[in-house]
């Protein structure tokens, strides 16, 4: 059974009337296939797809990024790599079953594969936690990319997670510093590294992994810093508007690389990834592969520097440097900040103790 979002009525109208006609037999008053008719029918509903999914707003990209029936982590996982092993466990406290972790080949290259896993039905959406890791999800993944990285193996992540999980027992073991150090030790790998966000890219949750060489979305993906709901809440105190914080927040892939906060966009079949699973995921395959390969001649240290560069221009259009590629020298240029204030200080102190000196004196 087909599942429908709000705005695809016309859409599950006109796919219940081709099933009907695709199946005369079962139906009261008809006793053949009318091809013109369902040649005619698959026309229409494409040209609504294609109507409908060209002029999707913020909000109705987030519905299509949750769609229940999207392919997961896994289903990347079993169909793109090979010789696939699941390594669990984090050394501190116990397995985190929202991630999917372990050691794969790819065209046979050795990688390591990391996903954030949301589950297929209820029962694994709750075993996998809708895909919120905990504390010891993002300790598992940096002791594997600490492990990947002193084997010099490329790393790729599938992203997708509403965010890191809020409750209790996870910000006792320590969530946050989780995170700070996941981000810590995706920023100071020397291999390359891949985060393709395949649904929602949520928060902390998602950036502890996608602090990557390259950040790739699908199409009809989002990447934002709370969800929809959570902003409108926090911002108007009502979640209904929900709509107008999609457009705020500029979650989309079309707005975030035009913003430079991602990389590349991966296409998606009409009407999304979830219609055509075999179509994305020769795409995703494609995508991996060439981006593998741009890596392959580049050394460790020209892998740190090119993801520390590409970080630090995110949203620098007016700021210190505007078109440089290094932007080592931004070090300096704020060491020359400090040396300017410091001396600034200096100056404000001896002023100071020369009026304190001049008052006692005259009190005196």
């Amino acid at each position: 059974m087909k599942n429908y979002l709000n705005f695809e009525t016309d859409i599950k109208s006109l796919e219940e009337e081709l099933e009907k006609l695709k199946d005369p037999y079962n139906q009261g008053g008809l006793s053949e296939v009318d091809t013109n008719k369902i040649s005619q029918t698959q026309n229409e509903i494409d040209n609504k797809l294609k109507e409908i999914y060209s002029s999707l707003d913020p909000w109705q990209t987030t519905m299509v990024a949750r769609h229940e029936d999207r392919p997961k982590s896994k289903f990347f996982i079993d169909n793109l790599f090979q010789d696939f092993i699941s390594l669990a466990g984090d050394r501190y406290y116990g397995e985190d079953k929202s991630v999917i972790t372990g050691f794969a080949k790819f065209n046979n290259q050795s990688v390591l594969v990391i996903g954030q896993e949301k589950g297929e039905n209820l029962e694994s959406r709750i075993e996998r936690n809708f895909g919120m890791m905990r504390p010891e999800g993002y300790r598992k993944t940096i002791r594997l990319m600490e492990l990947a990285d002193k084997f010099k193996i490329p790393i790729i992540s599938f992203i997708d997670t509403p965010g890191a999980y809020p409750g209790v027992g996870a910000e006792e073991r320590g969530q946050a510093e989780a995170i700070a150090k996941s981000i810590e030790c995706c920023m100071k790998l020397k291999v390359p590294t891949l985060a393709i966000i395949i649904g929602e890219g949520g928060s902390g949750g998602a950036i502890a992994l996608a602090s990557s060489s390259k950040v790739i979305m699908l199409e009809n993906a989002i990447y934002s810093v709370i969800s929809p709901e959570g902003c409108a809440t926090i911002l108007w105190r009502d979640p209904k508007k929900m709509l107008d914080a999609a457009k705020a927040m500029k979650l989309s892939a079309k707005d975030l690389l035009e913003l430079k906060v991602i990389d590349e966009i991966v296409q998606e079949p009409l009407g999304g990834a979830h219609r055509d699973k075999n179509l994305i995921l020769n795409s995703v395959r494609k995508t991996i592969s060439k981006n593998l390969n741009i890596y392959q001649e580049m050394s460790g240290e020209e892998i740190l520097e090119q993801r520390k560069n590409k970080f630090l221009k995110i949203g620098r259009g007016k700021g210190f440097i505007t078109s440089s590629e290094n932007l080592s020298v931004l070090d300096n240029k704020i060491n020359s900040i400090d040396q300017y204030l410091n001396k600034k200080n200096f100056i404000y102190a001896i002023i100071f103790l020369i009026l304190a000196t001049i008052l006692l004196i005259s009190l005196l």
